[in-house]
């Protein structure tokens, strides 16, 4: 790319201690609206100097910050969702070129979530909840202390930058902890852009953003400084994450994979049904750990089902961020648009697209709502995430059989049961091996509710006061009444 191309890209920056800072070293990696396939923006590519000074500045805010009260950190919190709320246009903008979003489902499905998770943040500050103080030996005292850990690094995902990034530093924050967030190195724009609104709101140091690639990440988690890691994204970088924090026993929290399981009855409204999976495995492209992507059905219906199924997804679109009609947008890479097409390109001969199985246009990373049918339980694309617009079906003989098949797989994040049967339902929520279960329905998520999942999942909770306690550390004091 010549210098006059690169004059024209927009220039984003870290945002260390207060100010908006280039990378050292001056290092810079392009960054592509996946709608286009073209680079619109360029963004740091930090190296250690970069988060040596990160750290540093989090390090020096963070006993500031600990020691407001809860309800002085509520304050601030509850200010940056009044000011997010107030920029919010600018922030569906951003995030649309930083993933191609829709424009008016990133209006209506992520910015009233966020503003919701961050007021609900801001009150988890004042709920510190513990058990009561009391004489447990004679003559002594006993109380617990819920204290902030410290410095949290955290490393946010690419389908859900904005969200996923409150996810993060909310809970963190409200808790008195301060934060280094690094954004993916595909989708910085949006982060970039929250940094300068909670920047103009929290004091220096509390909140910082740094730019770049894995390596950056790694050194984040590798630096002395944190005293947790938290990370979204695939198991492969969580593995990494946890065997790094080990060196040194920091704490992790992993928010990673899912292949969710939706097990629909014989006696379920197959038309909601299919409605209702067809949307939560459709959206966002399916760049989603919770998607609706693996359908158990019951032999007796499978049939039925997937011939409604197929038909929602040939009236599905997938198109521009402006298109008011479009449940989705691209995906978000050139190399997630090869692995989703690698996963139809190897289906085995048994295996049936119903719908979709192709690429949309030829310019950005669009992918066709798809359908595939007539798998087995050990087919690649049943064991493995596909991250993508894709749903296969699988049928089954009994109850039996759809938690075995259920729960065959190495991820544990989510899953739902479609049945009328209440005893069923209960029945299924109770064995099904996930840190989610809905029941006729999928996905909805709600700040007041836990989400996180078991085995390759991950471990750690997300949202609610589980996710609050997550960044906090209990201390026992005990004192004696005879001083």
């Amino acid at each position: 790319m010549g210098t006059s191309e690169l004059g024209r890209l927009r220039k984003l920056r870290n945002y260390i201690g207060g100010e908006f800072q280039d990378a050292v070293d001056g290092r810079t990696t392009e960054v592509v609206n996946p709608a286009t396939g073209e680079a619109y923006a360029t963004a740091p590519l930090s190296g250690q100097a970069d988060v040596d000074a990160a750290m540093a500045a989090a390090e020096a805010a963070f006993p500031a910050w600990r020691d407001l009260v809860p309800g002085e950190r509520q304050k601030y919190l509850l200010k940056i969702a009044d000011a997010f709320e107030e920029r919010a246009e600018e922030l569906i903008a951003v995030e649309s070129e930083n993933c191609g979003k829709p424009l008016g489902l990133t209006r209506s499905e992520e910015i009233p979530m966020m503003l919701d998770q961050i007021r609900f943040f801001a009150g988890a500050a004042r709920m510190l909840e513990g058990r009561s103080g009391g004489e447990y030996m004679e003559g002594l005292t006993s109380f617990v202390r819920r204290e902030p850990i410290g410095v949290c690094a955290q490393v946010a995902p690419w389908n859900y930058p904005m969200m996923m990034g409150v996810w993060k530093f909310a809970p963190a924050l409200a808790a008195g902890n301060t934060v280094v967030l690094k954004p993916s190195d595909t989708t910085p724009a949006s982060t970039v852009l929250m940094a300068e609104i909670i920047g103009a709101i929290v004091p220096k140091g509390v909140f910082n953003v740094v730019c770049g690639d894995r390596d950056t990440g790694r050194a984040m988690v590798e630096h002395k400084t944190p005293a947790m890691a938290s990370i979204t994204g695939s198991v492969r970088a969580g593995m990494q994450v946890a065997e790094s924090a080990a060196k040194d026993l920091k704490r992790v929290h992993l928010e990673l994979g899912g292949k969710a399981p939706v097990v629909v009855f014989e006696d379920a409204d197959l038309a909601k049904a299919a409605e209702g999976i067809a949307e939560a495995g459709y959206f966002n492209a399916g760049q989603d750990c919770t998607a609706a992507t693996r359908v158990l059905v019951h032999e007796s219906v499978h049939d039925e089902f997937v011939t409604a199924l197929a038909k929602i997804a040939a009236e599905t679109k997938t198109g521009a961020a402006d298109d008011e009609d479009v449940l989705y947008g691209p995906l978000n890479n050139a190399n997630q648009l090869k692995q989703v097409t690698g996963f139809i390109e190897r289906l085995p001969a048994h295996a049936k697209v119903e719908a979709g199985g192709h690429r949309v246009g030829e310019q950005g990373y669009f992918y066709a709502p798809t359908v595939v049918s007539g798998l087995k339980q050990d087919d690649e694309i049943i064991q493995n995430e596909v991250f993508g617009p894709v749903i296969t079906v699988q049928s089954f003989t009994d109850e039996e059989q759809a938690v075995g098949y259920a729960n065959g797989v190495e991820y544990a994040l989510a899953s739902s049961v479609w049945t009328k049967d209440h005893g069923r339902a209960m029945r299924m929520s109770k064995v099904l091996d996930f840190g989610c279960v809905w029941i006729n329905t999928h996905i909805p998520l709600v700040a007041e509710m836990p989400h996180g999942g078991f085995k390759k999942s991950g471990y750690g909770k997300d949202l609610s006061a589980y996710g609050f306690d997550d960044y906090t550390r209990i201390k026992h004091v005990m004192t004696s009444l005879d001083a």
